[in-house]
């Protein structure tokens, strides 16, 4: 953080020097695949009359297939059974949130409406009515014939 002084200096270390070693190389002894035995020449003649002439090399043959035991009727309908009865549950159990999801949304309309309604009748019946305002009609003589108001 703070500079050395200049009377005080770090002693450096001497330097190590490394000398590499050389490897030894290992003895190499490959794998050799070698045939058991020599294959035969083939002569090919092609239809142009040109002569192949080679070695024959015998394909790989894939391993015989163990073959498997046949399953029963009854463990392959078992298992086919619980699979679909997998797939109902997760149906089943979507449909059942979807439901209670439904009910709680109508109960929250619900509510709502009853807070809202409630609250309309609480200004109805409580509010100020000022009988000054608007306007009177007094009718003195009415008259009505044949269901006609004369005044």
């Amino acid at each position: 953080m703070y500079p050395d002084h200049p009377t005080h200096r770090t002693p450096v270390p001497a330097a190590e020097v490394h000398r590499p070693v050389p490897l030894v190389p290992a003895p190499t002894t490959l794998p050799v695949n070698a045939p058991s035995a020599v294959p035969e020449l083939a002569t090919i003649v092609l239809p142009d009359g040109r002569t192949i002439t080679g070695y024959t090399v015998a394909s790989a043959q894939p391993a015989p297939v163990a073959a498997k035991p046949p399953a029963s009727r009854a463990a392959v309908n078992i298992a086919l059974g619980g699979v679909g009865f997998l797939a109902v549950s997760g149906g089943l159990l979507m449909l059942t949130s979807f439901i209670a999801a439904l009910t709680a949304f109508i109960a929250q309309l619900v509510i709502l409406a009853a807070v809202i309604f409630g609250g309309w009748i609480a200004v109805q019946v409580l509010g100020h009515r000022d009988r000054g305002a608007g306007t009177t009609v007094n009718i003195r003589k009415a008259t009505f014939k044949r269901n006609r108001f004369h005044g």
